[in-house]
């Protein structure tokens, strides 16, 4: 089910109802209502792997009251490996089974062995690797101890499952999640008008700036051989904001809808494109999976406070297997590798927490040197995007060959005047919310009630001029 159809459209109300105004005495009911509406929800795509999301619920729910039972280390640890390689061999399975295959004969093609191995047709579920990070998280916490294990299956189902955010994150903790399905909550006006308002913005960055740049994005790299340099760089650019708008944009509707059934998630995205160098950019662009990898991977690999060499292996280590999280094709570990390489400098100088606070902190305008700053890293993005939409590495190498040629320099063959205004209105309105979580929470909020209610109209009535009449699924969907 997407976010973006008419059958999210009924759906929502449909269990808001259900949630408040018939299970709001009794909060098991409504973790209750929560677990059938998310796997209603996660079923809308293919009931059949309903069996998998619930199979691995029960692992972990059953793990983890295992764990408290014991304080033996070998146990201990015994138990936390075997959720991992449940979780994650599912994941392989589904995910990069083809793709192990496919290598494994074209390595011995190349010393001239011809095999025919048997693969498979395999669907891969909506979502596996957000919730079985998830859920991992959990594990992995109650056997630190730095969590109490869930003593209730339909609270931890909930958790697993919890609709707004089970296809395509924010990845929540479930040190900050879980606990939220054991306190009774209670309905505030004003969180769910914020949350209505974050999913009105959610719902701009997808429909109105991704649906449009993916247009253009996808007949310029689909046909890149044709085009002139300067046109590539744009079809690079329209990606940028596709993606961007695409996968914060889910994220701003799923954080406002977790809002209006109570629940408080946290920020997935900060703004990235007003990065000043590239490890700020990462401590701002899909927090949840960053920090998932920082302190899970990262961290227990010794992070930075071991000597050089350990440190650029663990640099390549967390942003290979970052991009290798994405998706089983050679483009994904490339894009890892070059953004390494983009790290690198910025650590081994360690300037990597230079940029804490966002940039112009207290002024309206950034200065020419923050400037300079924000377009480099922006453009070292653009190039490193290239590998992540291209169909293979070639396909990129070759775009990015043709960018760089003597048709740089000229106009454009495509130019859509339309959508280059949509994204320059959309970059200054980030620009002015940037200190908040999202770019309208707060200082809308300032301005006349009419002036308020008229911005909200003019965004509705955008998003119905400018939506298209095929709805495009998440790119994070895929993943």
């Amino acid at each position: 089910m997407l976010f973006n159809s008419i059958d999210f459209a009924v759906f929502l109300p449909i269990v808001f109802v259900l949630y408040w105004y018939v299970a709001h005495k009794n909060l098991q009911l409504q973790n209750l209502v929560l677990v059938i509406a998310s796997y209603v929800f996660y079923g809308w795509w293919d009931y059949r792997f309903l069996v998998l999301i619930a199979f691995s619920s029960m692992v972990d729910y059953t793990i983890g009251l295992q764990l408290r039972k014991t304080d033996k280390a070998l146990v201990r640890k015994s138990l936390l490996w075997l959720s991992i390689l449940i979780n994650l061999g599912f994941l392989g399975f589904f995910k990069y089974y083809n793709f192990f295959i496919d290598n494994f004969v074209a390595a011995f093609s190349f010393f001239g062995q011809n095999i025919k191995p048997n693969t498979l047709h395999i669907i891969l579920p909506v979502g596996i690797s957000f919730y079985t990070f998830q859920t991992l998280s959990y594990t992995i916490d109650v056997y630190r101890q730095k969590l109490e294990p869930s003593k209730s299956v339909v609270s931890f189902f909930a958790f697993v499952s919890f609709f707004p955010q089970l296809v395509a994150g924010p990845i929540e903790r479930a040190t900050n999640l879980l606990p939220q399905f054991y306190t009774k909550r209670q309905f505030h006006y004003s969180k769910a008008v914020d949350g209505c308002r974050q999913i009105l913005w959610g719902l701009f960055k997808k429909i109105v700036i991704a649906d449009n740049c993916a247009t253009y994005a996808n007949e310029i790299f689909n046909n890149h051989t044709t085009y002139s340099g300067s046109t590539l760089f744009l079809g690079a650019l329209f990606f940028t904001f596709q993606i961007y708008g695409d996968f914060s944009g889910y994220s701003d509707i799923a954080i406002g809808t977790a809002r209006l059934f109570g629940f408080n998630l946290k920020q997935n995205f900060a703004f990235p494109y007003f990065s000043r160098d590239i490890a700020e950019f990462w401590r701002r662009w899909h927090i949840s999976l960053s920090t998932w990898f920082r302190d899970y991977v990262y961290i227990p690999l010794g992070g930075s406070r071991v000597g050089t060499w350990q440190k650029i292996r663990n640099v390549f280590i967390i942003f290979l297997v970052s991009g290798f999280w994405h998706g089983a094709n050679w483009t994904f570990i490339v894009w890892g590798f070059l953004n390494a390489l983009y790290f690198l400098p910025v650590l081994l100088s360690n300037k990597n927490r230079t940029h804490l606070n966002i940039a112009a902190q207290h002024t309206l305008l950034p200065s020419l040197k923050e400037v300079f700053k924000i377009l480099t890293t922006f453009l070292l993005t653009v190039l490193a995007w290239v590998f992540f939409r291209a169909e293979s590495v070639m396909h990129a190498i070759s775009y990015i060959k043709n960018i760089f040629s003597k048709s740089l320099v000229s106009l454009p063959e495509i130019r859509p005047t339309n959508v280059i205004i949509l994204i320059s209105v959309f970059i200054i309105l980030e620009w002015i919310g940037r200190k908040q979580q999202y770019a309208i929470e707060i200082f809308l909020l300032e301005k006349p009630r009419v002036l308020r209610w008229l911005f909200y109209m003019v965004t509705i009535v955008t998003i119905f001029i400018f939506s298209s009449t095929e709805k495009q699924e998440f790119i994070y969907f895929q993943f």
